[in-house]
């Protein structure tokens, strides 16, 4: 099975020398990690917004206080629990000197020289989940196709798919649908904000202009057709008694923008960017699309199932010419 090449976000709270950050870029470019920074004063706002992370790299020096890396684990993991923090060290890798209480904000400790070693903590605390690289590029394929049947007017781009820890929802309103079978069971959202968009035929009569429409009334369409395609390509006729009918609350908090399925299983999650070709002067759409498979998850079991074309169906007799 190939796996997909996902990159993941995280916060570098880190203000170290040159040569120190230099490494840290270069460790990041090496493992799928995009590396964000963001002024001191403003790293508990970022973590407070909706900006979604896969984790956290952290020096424990930071603000040049001997532990002031350290305290801000602590207001880091109390805020956002759900994100794995990488704390770097000066001396050793180890944290056996750290009280309990500190040690526990914290998933993995590293120094500057031994920063690759954190590749195989990545590979615990956020690439832990293997994505078949076919279904990610079907995953893409299905949706783009589902936002052009309703965004005809407009262009359209993905960024890369990515990887986040996080449980923020991106936007004013989402969608969320279950998505099961045999080898895999949880949810797919879409969000965005409830933005005022002109939907249209792909040429525009200038004499009779498309009527403006929230993005909410054709978001459920859009997330149904996305689970449509993503049965018939990937469920198919599978027997539902043989998907697990465990369930797990779901937790949404409005005022701060949450959403949480139970455990911290990391999201697939992509990004849509839509523009109107017929009038450029608006801001373009964003689409967040995140997948959680949180109630069952086995990518041993995927398989693409195989669509027939017209001249097979034709050649075993299901279809006849007219």
């Amino acid at each position: 099975m190939e796996q997909a090449s996902i990159v993941s976000k995280v916060l570098v709270i880190d203000d170290g020398d040159v040569a120190t950050l230099t490494e840290i870029k270069r460790f990041c470019a090496q493992n799928n990690l995009i590396g964000l920074k963001t002024h001191s004063d403003n790293v508990m706002n970022v973590l407070r917004s909706n900006a979604d992370l896969g984790g956290i790299l952290l020096s424990e020096s930071y603000h040049d206080t001997a532990d002031g890396g350290i305290q801000m684990g602590q207001e880091i993991h109390a805020l956002r629990p759900e994100l794995p923090i990488f704390l770097r060290r000066k001396k050793s890798a180890d944290m056996s000197d750290l009280t309990p209480a500190h040690r526990h904000s914290f998933c993995a400790a590293f120094t500057i020289e031994t920063i690759d070693s954190l590749k195989h903590d990545l590979n615990d605390y956020i690439f832990s989940f293997v994505f078949p690289n076919a279904m990610v590029r079907g995953i893409q394929e299905i949706t783009e196709n589902s936002l052009r049947s309703q965004f005809k007017h407009f262009s359209l781009s993905c960024d890369t798919p990515y990887i986040v820890k996080d449980s923020i929802v991106c936007g004013e309103v989402f969608t969320l649908i279950p998505l099961e079978s045999t080898w895999c069971r949880g949810y797919m959202m879409l969000q965005c904000d409830n933005r005022t968009v002109k939907l249209g035929p792909e040429c525009i009569d200038p004499n009779d202009p498309p009527k403006p429409s929230r993005i909410a009334e054709v978001l459920g369409e859009v997330t149904n057709m996305i689970w449509g395609y993503f049965k018939a390509r990937y469920v198919g006729d599978e027997d539902q008694r043989l998907i697990s009918q465990v369930q797990v609350p779901m937790l949404v908090k409005l005022e701060e923008r949450n959403v949480s399925f139970g455990s911290a299983t990391p999201q697939l999650c992509f990004k849509y960017t839509l523009t109107d070709l017929a009038d450029q002067s608006e801001p373009p759409v964003n689409i967040y699309q995140r997948f959680v498979f949180n109630l069952n998850w086995n990518p041993d079991g995927f398989k693409e199932l195989e669509t027939a074309t017209t001249e097979e169906l034709v050649e075993s007799g299901e279809l006849e010419m007219f």
